[in-house]
C-alpha cells in the first residue's frame, strides 16, 4: 500500500481504490478508505440528481442545509488527506484489464487515465419525469420525489401525487401519512386494478386517472394540478415518482442487475465481480436519504479495505 497515487512514466494514475461519483455515498466511501490509507481517485461530473433541491433533510446536523454546499464540505474533507485524488471528470470507460482496472474519463478536453485494483461505482441515478412542462420549474421547492426527505415540511397540505408505476398504491399511503388531504394522479395510466382502488379509498385517499396537462403555479410556489379537460384542482404541494435509469454503459463488467436496471449487490456492495463494487442510488432499491446512502458508503469501505487485504479473487468466490 503506498501513501499517495503514483503516476507511471506515461502519466497514468495507479491507486489502490477508484470511487466513480461524489454524492454521499461515494464521498463516505472515499473518505473512510483514505482513513484506511488506502490511495484514492475520485472522480465525480459534477451533475448530482438533487442539483435542484434547495434543502436536505434527515441529515444528522446537517439538517436542512443545501445538497450542493454537502457535496462541497464532503469533497473538502475528502481532498485534504494525502491518499486522496480528486478530480472532475466524466468518465466513460472503466474495464478489467490483468489484475487491474482502467478508469478513462474526458473533462473540457483534459483526459484521465487511471488503473486501480478496486473500482466503487457511486455514480446515482437519472430521473426520468412525467412530460409536464411546468414540473421542473416547482421542482425542489414545491414538488419532490421523496417524502421521507420532504414529506415534514408540506405536512397537512394539500398535496398531489403524480405517478404513472406500478407501485403507486405503496407510494399513496406513504404520502398519505403526512396529510389527509392527498389526490393521485395517474396521468391516464392504467396502473390501479380495484384492489388498490379500494386501499386507496379506505385510507382517504382520493384518486384522479384523467390526463393530465400540467402543473400551475407562481413564484410563491405550487397552485394546482391542471387536467387536459381544463379542470384545475387545489394543491400547494406535490410529489412525484420518477421513473430512473442507471447510466452505465461506460462500465464494462457482466453486471447483475434487478428488472429496473439497479446493480445487484450483497449487503456490503460487492458485486460479484472481483474489485468491482456499487452503493448508493444504483443499488436496490434505488433513492434513499442522503444519511441512508452515507451509511452504506462507510460499510462498503469497510469491506473495501478488508478484501484486499484478503485477496480479491478469493472474496468474488465466495460471493458467486
Amino acid at each position: 500500500m503506498t501513501s499517495a497515487g503514483e503516476r507511471s512514466g506515461d502519466g497514468v494514475l495507479s491507486v489502490d481504490v477508484a470511487v466513480i461519483g461524489a454524492g454521499p455515498a461515494g464521498l463516505s466511501a472515499a473518505l473512510n478508505l483514505v482513513r484506511a490509507r488506502r490511495t484514492v481517485l475520485l472522480v465525480d461530473a459534477n451533475r448530482p440528481r438533487n442539483a435542484a433541491t434547495l434543502r436536505s433533510h434527515g441529515f444528522i446536523t446537517r439538517d436542512g442545509i443545501s445538497p450542493l454546499e454537502l457535496r462541497r464540505l464532503g469533497r473538502d474533507e475528502v481532498a485534504g488527506y494525502p491518499e486522496a485524488t480528486v478530480v472532475q471528470s466524466v468518465v466513460d470507460r472503466v474495464a478489467r484489464e490483468g489484475d487491474s482496472w482502467t478508469v478513462h474519463g474526458t473533462w473540457r478536453g483534459r483526459e484521465l487515465d487511471a488503473r486501480a485494483r478496486a473500482v466503487v461505482v457511486a455514480t446515482g441515478l437519472r430521473e426520468e419525469f412525467p412530460a409536464l412542462p411546468s414540473l421542473r420549474a416547482f421542482y425542489g421547492t414545491s414538488v419532490h420525489s421523496c417524502v421521507e426527505c420532504d414529506g415534514y415540511e408540506h405536512a397537512g397540505a394539500p398535496l398531489a401525487l403524480l405517478c404513472e408505476t406500478a407501485d403507486i398504491v405503496d407510494r399513496a399511503l406513504l404520502v398519505a401519512s403526512w396529510t389527509d388531504d392527498l389526490v393521485v394522479y395517474t396521468n391516464g395510466a392504467a396502473v390501479l386494478d380495484d384492489d388498490g382502488r379500494a386501499r386507496l379509498a379506505a385510507a382517504g385517499v382520493h384518486v384522479d386517472e384523467r390526463p393530465v396537462a400540467d402543473l400551475e403555479g407562481d413564484r410563491a410556489g405550487l397552485t394546482g394540478v391542471r387536467l387536459a379537460d381544463g379542470d384545475v384542482r387545489a394543491h400547494t404541494g406535490a410529489f412525484v415518482r420518477p421513473r430512473w435509469h442507471a447510466d452505465l454503459d461506460w462500465l464494462e463488467a457482466d453486471l447483475d442487475r434487478d428488472g429496473d436496471g439497479l446493480v445487484r449487490v450483497d449487503r456490503l456492495g460487492r458485486t460479484g465481480v472481483a474489485g468491482l463494487y456499487a452503493v448508493g442510488d444504483v443499488t436496490p432499491p434505488g433513492p434513499e436519504q442522503l444519511v441512508v446512502a452515507a451509511g452504506h458508503g462507510a460499510s462498503t469501505a469497510a469491506a473495501v479495505h478488508r478484501d484486499l487485504v484478503g485477496g480479491l479473487e478469493d472474496v468474488r468466490d465466495a460471493v458467486q
